[in-house]
């Protein structure tokens, strides 16, 4: 790869934690780079819109344990740009806000490199959002302050005026204080703050793992302990905490504090991961297939230089339209080549994908899979009709073979193949060992297969799937899943992933995790 002769630095704010609070542009800036630098608080799922080959070094740093120092860090980011790279250093909330941008910013000023700051949504403002408290209100808070709660122990004294902080009638929020709780709450009682004065702590702030614990800064110290509290976490001190019984949101969505895995393909995973993050839950890519075109492209050719001949043409998947379109506009035709033929569609979602196309579906069944479409065409007189399935390599025969029974001619021809991918899934693999995903959604057969596959066979799942919810799409691949020993316990009435979604929130309506606790009487 041609590098530049002097490289350049993006001090990116990653935002709180969930990744769509990441902003365009520290998403452009991502998909630039050559080397992240990210830390402890910057959400991992944001490395995705990095490109595949660019470096990933993780500089976590956290309230205790080992991590590098400082000048460390500003050393490497010096290094990698000064070797012509394009870097990004992906930084928890806001650079600037208590997150040592400012120090990183100096640093590369002073060596010469070539810098630009891209602000993020900080914690301050966003963690009591999504817990339910507005940090202004008009009659309840017209001031905000942020404080750090860890201030640098090199400082001679504090540079903090205690008697100002607890004479504000505002919003106080401190930021990694959790360590400094008591001596918070009591500084600010006896500087004259009422012990009756709203506190709310908040734990991973906008992730689904998000923790809330309300009380007063009489025995705000002692509620935390008995939650185990612990960092990273923002206090909140004021009035407006009182507004979470009412505005409490985002914790109150049904899949709030589920974490789901997604086993589709990651090209076609969007839609589920959108669908799942609306109703509250973090979506865990799993890819277990990886769509590939087929090995020879002669047969598909071949049939649609014969297009004229066929009466029917049957897309059964998305992936089968998308992968046929695009052949044959690659041989130089397009849409009007298919006038005059009838065009099923195995359901809508398979439908709408050829509306993109611009054709529409004359057919599609009200039960979306095989048995569905052979119901509809059984409807019509397909005695020695001929008919065109472009389809995966490896299918299920159902459909062909009825046809042909009764009596068409049928052409079946792979537009594309399923394989198991060959990257590393040792992360997600891993989270199941940790117990860390609660519900695993298939897609299709394939998915089920190869999940088992990677895995190690049944033997391997087993163990990693006990405490597991398995969601299937639809009785085919419920099916399969059972076949491997898997016991589904969700299943939509209708095959699409909008139905499957809905139908996972169905299943935790009633028995939704509440991680809130506390409450101001």
């Amino acid at each position: 790869m041609v590098r530049r002769s002097t490289g350049k630095v993006y001090l990116v704010g990653a935002g709180p934690g969930d990744p769509g609070l990441l902003t365009l542009r520290g998403k452009e800036c991502l998909g630039q780079a050559d080397v992240v630098l990210y830390d402890y608080l910057a959400n991992p799922a944001l490395l995705a819109h990095a490109r595949d080959h660019a470096e990933r070094v993780y500089i976590g740093r956290r309230g205790k344990g080992k991590y590098p120092e400082q000048e460390a860090i500003n050393r490497l980011l010096i290094d990698r740009a000064g070797e012509g790279n394009v870097v990004v250093r992906l930084k928890g909330g806001d650079p600037f806000v208590f997150g040592r941008g400012g120090e990183e910013a100096e640093a590369l000023a002073s060596a010469g490199i070539e810098f630009e700051v891209v602000p993020g949504v900080t914690a301050a403002v966003a963690a009591p959002a999504y817990a339910g408290i507005p940090v202004t209100h008009r009659t309840l808070a017209s001031t905000l302050t942020i404080v750090t709660g860890h201030e640098d122990p090199q400082k001679p004294s504090t540079a903090l005026d205690w008697s100002q902080l607890a004479a504000s009638q505002g919003t106080v929020v401190f930021l990694m204080g959790m360590k400094n709780l008591s001596t918070i709450a009591a500084t600010l009682m006896a500087e004259g703050r009422a012990g009756s004065t709203p506190v709310a702590i908040i734990r991973w702030g906008t992730r689904v793992s998000q923790q809330t614990v309300v009380g007063t800064l009489a025995d705000i110290a002692e509620k935390a302990e008995a939650a185990q509290m612990e960092p990273p976490t923002i206090i909140v001190v004021g009035e407006v905490v009182r507004l979470r019984s009412k505005l409490n949101w985002f914790e109150q969505r049904p899949l709030f504090g589920k974490r789901v895995l997604m086993t589709r393909a990651k090209e076609q995973a969007g839609e589920l991961a959108i669908r799942l993050v609306g109703y509250g839950a973090e979506p865990v890519e799993a890819p277990t297939i990886s769509i590939l075109p087929p090995l020879d492209w002669a047969p598909v050719d071949h049939a649609i230089s014969g297009i004229g001949t066929y009466e029917w043409i049957i897309f059964t998947s998305v992936n089968g339209v998308s992968r046929f379109m695009t052949r044959l506009l690659a041989r130089g035709l397009d849409a009007r080549c298919l006038a005059g033929r009838q065009l099923c569609c195995i359901g809508p979602r398979t439908a709408q994908e050829l509306e993109k196309f611009g054709v529409r579906a004359d057919v599609v069944p009200a039960d979306y899979q095989a048995e569905g479409v052979l119901a509809a065409l059984h409807r019509q007189d397909i005695q020695n009709t001929r008919i065109l399935i472009p389809r995966a390599e490896v299918a299920r025969e159902l459909l062909p073979d009825e046809l042909r029974a009764a009596g068409a001619h049928v052409d079946v021809i792979s537009v594309y193949r399923t394989l198991t991918p060959e990257q590393d899934f040792g992360g997600w693999r891993q989270e199941l060992m940790d117990h860390r995903i609660h519900v695993i959604t298939f897609t299709s057969s394939s998915t089920v297969r190869n999940f088992v596959a990677m895995l190690g066979g049944m033997e391997g799942v087993k163990p990693l799937v006990q405490s597991v919810t398995i969601a299937c799409i639809g009785p085919i691949t419920a099916k399969t899943a059972e076949e491997y020993g898997l016991t589904v316990s969700i299943m939509p009435s209708e095959n699409t992933i909008p139905a499957l979604v809905d139908a996972i929130a169905h299943h935790y309506s009633g028995s939704r995790a509440q991680v809130a606790t506390g409450a101001l009487q």
